[in-house]
């Protein structure tokens, strides 16, 4: 059975990649290297679909492979041309906010707000739901991230 704890675990990895990759952009370091690096250790493409809507996307707003989560976080690649690179505002904090967590025997949903620490301390908030499955190695994956701003902002 997942735990919540392990639940939450999973969303400090997702919210500190997104600052290490902030972080490394702003020093002139690998950010492009580190958001690879994010997508395949935090998402489960290599264990079959995704279902990823990111909150910025409209015109391709779905990102079902890696290249088009690149994108969408660090704007490196071209493959979604509308992509400004979320992961690269200059993020100094993700917190979670947990409206309700699912736990289940091979995986999770999560639901709620993350809030995003601006480099001059501003907060932006946006809704999220999350979906984990468990992958070879009993580590939690991203199958599931839909991401929106809330109605009226």
């Amino acid at each position: 059975m997942v735990s919540i704890e392990e639940v939450d675990q999973a969303q400090r990895a997702w919210g500190d990649g997104i600052v290490k990759i902030a972080k490394a952009h702003r020093d002139g370091g690998d950010y492009i290297g580190l958001a690879e690096n994010h997508i395949r250790t935090l998402y489960a493409y290599d264990q079959g679909k995704v279902l990823f809507k990111p909150t910025l996307a409209s015109v391709e707003q779905f990102r079902s492979t890696p290249e088009s989560a690149l994108s969408y976080f660090v704007a490196s690649n071209g493959a979604c041309p509308e992509d400004k690179g979320f992961a690269i505002k200059g993020w100094t904090k993700v917190r979670f906010e947990n409206s309700g967590v699912v736990t289940h025997q091979t995986g999770a949903l999560a639901m709620g707000n993350y809030h995003f620490t601006g480099p001059k301390g501003s907060e932006t908030k946006a809704e999220y739901t999350f979906g984990y499955i468990r992958d070879d190695n009993g580590k939690l994956r991203i199958q599931l991230h839909h991401s929106s701003v809330p109605a009226g902002e």
